[in-house]
């Protein structure tokens, strides 16, 4: 057995050092890791994937961290993987969100990674999709996915994730404004965290009637719920005059976000968010949309991974030389960008045809 297919075995049987490794050789692109990756997607699958996305300061870090301890309260495994910024000088991830999660650093049945972002647009690393996969793999209840805070540039998110948590908090400037139509659109579960700051119910009041007034859930798309009722939780958990719940959110056969109240530094509110969670996941599994989801994702990941593979192979073909030469006639305006990916590709075809 060679040093991929045992290290996949190794992070099957639940190793944590060799989904540590594992995990590093996925961000440094090891040749390796895309061995031991197919060895264990078999394997996945099982895991939910949750996406918490929000505004910076919102307590994203905080709430997850709370989400953690309550699901590892039932009995669960958990795994956690925090976008981090890129440092500009190494690419390397700040690792903020990690060390605002070290409650859980000697518990075994969690395992958080920090990853950098390293400038991806959607605000998830290139690599996240594959770490996902190992955690699932090694046999994580559920995983969540913690994206940089950038506000809108997270869309990505609910590509890679089964259920997408959008955070917000009062006290952040015009609420109206932190709820534009591209992340209410990704939204499954809503939490207004920090709910005991003043302007906690203006904010959810704020988002009640975004979503009623730019009536943005029709938009998405089929299964995610063009209903716009939402819940309402407070902090405590309880219902809210007026409010719901999470699990008559799926009473008419359409999931509703609900809004819910948290203080996740005090852990008020967050058996409430778990139990939405897991109204979700039974939503998605019995309605059938897990299944549409998952082949969006499969998609999804097979044309990624053909961009990819085609830009490498593109770029081999061609050779530095030729690569550098091309970028500085772009440069230069002799020809267009469109140009030089035209000649990129006929380098690349050229050195097929050599080849047969």
């Amino acid at each position: 057995m060679n040093d991929a297919l045992d290290l996949a075995a190794r992070v099957a049987s639940g190793d944590r050092r060799a989904l540590a490794r594992l995990l590093t050789w996925i961000e440094s692109e090891r040749p390796g890791a895309r061995e031991a990756l197919a060895a264990l997607y078999p394997r996945t699958g099982r895991a939910h994937i949750v996406g918490v996305t929000g505004a910076p300061g919102t307590g994203k870090s905080t709430l997850v961290s709370a989400l953690a301890a309550a699901a590892r309260a039932r009995g669960r495994s958990v795994g956690i993987l925090s976008v981090d910024p890129s440092s500009p000088f190494t690419g390397g991830a700040l690792l903020g969100d990690r060390i605002r999660m070290m409650d859980h650093i000697a518990d075994r049945g969690v395992f958080m990674r920090s990853m950098a972002s390293r400038g991806s647009v959607g605000g998830l690393a290139v690599a996240t999709g594959d770490a996902i996969r190992a955690l699932d793999a090694a046999g994580c209840d559920l995983v969540f996915v913690e994206t940089v805070g950038a506000g809108q540039a997270e869309i990505d998110i609910a590509r890679a994730a089964q259920t997408v948590i959008v955070v917000e908090a009062p006290g952040l400037g015009d609420e109206i404004q932190a709820f534009k139509a591209g992340i209410l659109e990704i939204a499954d579960v809503f939490v207004i965290n920090k709910a005991d700051r003043e302007g906690a119910e203006r904010a959810a009041n704020a988002l009640k009637a975004m979503l009623d007034l730019g009536n943005t859930m029709k938009q998405r798309r089929v299964g995610r719920g063009a209903d716009l009722s939402a819940a309402t939780l407070d902090a405590s958990g309880h219902h809210a005059p007026g409010g719901t719940g999470a699990h008559a959110a799926v009473a008419s056969g359409e999931w509703r976000p609900p809004i819910l109240k948290t203080v996740a530094a005090e852990k008020r509110g967050i058996e409430a968010v778990l139990e939405a969670l897991e109204a979700h996941r039974t939503h998605l599994v019995e309605s059938g949309e897990i299944v549409l989801r998952e082949r969006e994702r499969a998609a999804d990941d097979v044309q990624r991974s053909l961009g990819r593979a085609l830009i490498r192979r593109a770029l081999e073909a061609a050779g530095p030389a030729r690569v550098e030469a091309l970028i500085d006639a772009v440069a230069a305006r002799r020809i267009d960008p469109r140009a030089a990916v035209d000649a990129l590709l006929d380098a690349r075809l050229d050195a097929g045809q050599e080849g047969e």
